[in-house]
């Protein structure tokens, strides 16, 4: 007799026993480890959290948060995005210990590591529980892909290419010179 072998799920709950230090995800149930990003990748990071910062300071009008932040979407699906912007109406999924429930918009900087999770599987996670705008920035390419979320889930609006200014698709006045990410 064959004997059937159950994968094991994780939830919310062994994920939050994990130590800190370590960069981890949770999606469907699987963890997904990383190593520390390359110091390329943080500068980028930095300057796209400071153009962020200061549109929404400005605007009062959303929280915008940089990783690590576990943003849990499910009890199977916990992520630490690069950067997240929730809409202050929506404030309130902001809570002590993590963001519950999909931010408005998401940035994920592409590594070597994280092409595939980031480019496939993060998409279609974030389309199924409704992150409403995504941004895939390519480093390396020097390139930011805009994604915005539709009946069948996230698809490209337009890829910037560096010379350009990237544009938000939920806020049209939030515009990033590439050029001064790269």
């Amino acid at each position: 007799m064959a004997q059937v072998i159950v994968p094991i799920k994780f939830t919310y709950q062994d994920y939050k026993l994990l130590p800190e230090e370590k960069r981890c995800e949770l999606i469907e149930g699987e963890f997904f480890m990383s190593p520390a990003p390359k110091p390329y990748h943080q500068i980028v990071l930095g300057r796209l959290y400071r153009k962020f910062q200061e549109f929404f300071e400005d605007r009062r009008g959303g929280i915008v948060l940089l990783a690590p932040v576990d943003v849990v979407l499910s009890d199977e699906d916990v992520v630490q995005p690069d950067l997240l912007v929730i809409e202050q109406a929506r404030s309130k999924i902001v809570q002590d210990e993590c963001v519950r429930g999909a931010p408005d918009l998401i940035v994920e900087i592409l590594s070597p590591t994280t092409i595939e999770r980031d480019r496939v599987i993060k998409k279609k996670l974030y389309g199924r529980y409704g992150v409403r705008e995504y941004w895939i920035v390519d480093p390396d390419a020097k390139i930011v892909e805009v994604l915005k979320l539709s009946e069948t889930g996230l698809e490209t609006v337009r890829v910037y290419p560096q010379g350009l200014e990237v544009q938000s698709v939920l806020w049209p006045q939030l515009k990033i010179p590439l050029n001064a990410l790269f």
